[in-house]
Order: C-alpha cells, then sequence, then structure tokens
C-alpha cells in the first residue's frame, strides 16, 4: 500500500476503531445489499445501481426520502481495489468514463482498513482539488454525514460479528 500524506488544507479524514473484522467491513463496502444498508444516513434509504469493485468499475448509488423517487447520489469509479485493506473511488470521472460535470464536490474517498486489537482501525480520507472544495465539502456536512454513515456502518458489522450473532450460528 502507498502512503500518500495528508494535506489538512485539502483533504478531510475520519478514523474510528470498528469492532469486527476486515473482511466484515470489506464485505459492508462491497456487497450491494450490505451497502444499501448504511451508505446514506437514516432515515434516507440507498440503492446500489452499479457496484463493480475492481480497478475501473462503476459505483453508481441513488437515495430516496421517504416513498419519493430515487435520485442521484454517487456516479464515479473504483482507482485501487486491495480486498479487505483498502479501497479508492472517485466522483471526478462518472461510471461511463467521462469527466464528471462539477458535482457539490469534487473528491477522491480513500477507506484504509488496518489492524487494531479490538477489531478494525478504520480511517477515510477524502482528497479535494483546492482548499475551496474542501472547505465547501466540510460545511455541507461531511463530519455529521460520514460519521453518521460510519456509525451505522460500525453497528452493523459489529452486531453481525458479536457474540449474539455466534450464538444464532450454533
Amino acid at each position: 500500500m502507498t502512503a500518500i500524506a495528508i494535506d489538512p488544507t485539502l483533504d478531510l479524514t475520519l478514523q474510528r476503531v470498528i469492532r469486527a473484522s476486515p473482511e466484515a467491513i470489506w464485505r459492508a463496502w462491497t456487497d450491494p445489499a450490505e451497502l444499501e444498508r448504511w451508505w446514506v444516513p437514516a432515515p434516507t434509504q440507498a440503492r446500489a445501481e452499479q457496484l463493480d469493485v475492481r480497478p475501473g468499475g462503476g459505483f453508481v448509488t441513488t437515495m430516496r426520502d421517504d416513498d419519493g423517487e430515487f435520485l442521484p447520489h454517487t456516479d464515479g469509479i473504483f482507482l485501487v481495489v486491495e480486498p479487505a485493506q483498502r479501497l479508492v473511488f472517485t466522483n471526478a470521472v462518472t461510471s461511463s468514463w467521462r469527466p464528471a460535470s462539477p458535482s457539490p464536490v469534487p473528491m477522491t474517498a480513500e477507506i484504509i482498513l488496518g489492524e487494531h486489537p479490538e477489531g478494525t482501525d478504520y480511517r477515510v480520507i477524502v482528497r479535494h482539488a483546492d482548499p475551496a472544495d474542501r472547505d465547501r465539502h466540510e460545511e455541507l456536512g461531511f463530519f455529521d454525514g460520514w460519521g453518521s454513515v460510519t456509525a451505522a456502518l460500525a453497528e452493523m458489522v459489529e452486531i453481525g460479528e458479536g457474540p449474539r450473532a455466534a450464538d444464532q450460528a450454533g
């Protein structure tokens, strides 16, 4: 894995320990049914329209509130896929390999799953082209949005790997 320095004037970061294996978190990111359970803040619903988890593969999601119509949410591509370790995607290029029209916040997101004695050291680095994009993303609620979906992801995978799941399996 190539480490890229974090620039606080361009990058937003989030880190937490998730009490589940990197493999469980990887499944939550790469299985459409699991991604749909946590990818947008509740009560909004997500749908994985395309989840082609390979370098150059499409990453397309839609979302809806209440019983409304599903609207575009994410349209990008995966850049780096290192199973159970690292996933990088961008919305600067669409799933059809065209330059993206300016979105509210063009970005490249890197998800890093590291070893931790209590489970997984989960890190998110979202890189931006300039300080204005970084600041706009923060103002749009990066910490609340990514924080709440990371909490939902953690809850889902921790329950799935907790003692209750082991008891049900036996």
